[in-house]
């Protein structure tokens, strides 16, 4: 059943907050996929903050125009297409698409937008690869910390060896 003017209407608004609000985007074709594995990745996006949207290609392709990201809105975009929005991780969006993609081989990467450019589907495999923010940190942490722990240790092992001669 086609769209009223007033419910494509509703859609562009919430697609312009969207986009407006998101550090990146990541569109995939989710045809044959059933609708079971469907509301798992949904389940997963929704623990990471991020929005799954489905809107017809034509008022995506709109918004993203209006909004300045000319690459995205000449891409040419295949087939049923849904799109997941992240407004804190650029990363999270691939990642968890492509950790869904493991287990379904129905899901094909389409394209992305990632600090306002448009991305196609090779990039955004690469970018499902890259470790999340909070990964990495953690080796940040970690990179910082073991010399200074190396440190305390070697100065507690002569600390204690002193201790032992001079009994």
């Amino acid at each position: 059943m086609p769209k009223t003017k007033a419910q494509k209407t509703a859609i562009l608004g919430t697609l312009s907050d969207k986009v407006g609000q998101m550090k990146s985007a990541v569109m995939f074709n989710f045809s044959g996929i059933e609708v079971k594995d469907i509301n798992k990745l949904r389940d997963n996006c929704r623990k990471e903050g991020i929005d799954y949207l489905v809107a017809k290609k034509t008022l995506l392709k709109k918004v993203l125009s209006e909004k300045g990201f000319e690459d995205a809105a000449a891409a040419e975009l295949q087939g049923e297409v849904a799109t997941l929005f992240s407004y804190e991780d650029e990363v999270a969006p691939a990642r968890i698409l492509a950790s869904f993609a493991k287990e379904n081989d129905k899901v094909k990467f389409v394209g992305g937008v990632l600090e306002g450019k448009f991305i196609d589907a090779g990039r955004v495999t690469e970018l499902s690869k890259i470790p999340s923010r909070k990964e990495l940190l953690a080796k940040v942490v970690g990179c910082i910390s073991n010399p200074m722990s190396g440190l305390a240790r070697v100065i507690n092992a002569i600390k204690e060896s002193k201790e032992g001669s001079t009994a």
